[in-house]
């Protein structure tokens, strides 16, 4: 897991699944936020398991009910294309009208959308 901070967003890349359950959702918070002392974080896509874009899984909103119980806010990086599914599309919709959970393109997109500025290094 690789950390950055940007403004007072953290932004977490990792090539494996560090979210793969509620469990491991409190113990990123816990490892993320409180280390670093900041209450929105963005991570790439590969952070959270595939499982979180089933919606049928319930995995998102359990993940999201910890972020939001704790007062976080998430965007997650990536390309969404390859999801095809109507009703998480709607969810990424809705979610990105909203004020605590963005599915966004880039690193820009997701400082920009958590209340940050962006200044490439």
């Amino acid at each position: 897991m690789d950390t950055k901070i940007i403004d007072d967003i953290a932004v977490v890349t990792s090539e494996a699944p560090l979210i793969t359950d509620a469990r491991s959702a409190l113990d990123f918070i816990a490892s993320v936020g409180y280390r670093h002392k900041v209450t929105k974080i963005a991570i790439n896509k590969s952070v959270v398991s595939e499982d979180f874009f089933r919606l049928s899984s319930g995995f998102a909103g359990e993940v999201m009910q910890k972020f939001v119980n704790y007062g976080y806010r998430l965007a997650i990086i990536g390309d969404f294309s390859k999801y095809t599914s109507k009703s998480l599309r709607d969810y990424m919709y809705e979610c990105n009208k909203g004020q605590h959970l963005y599915f966004v393109a880039d690193e820009n997109e997701a400082v920009r959308k958590l209340g940050g500025t962006y200044e490439p290094l």
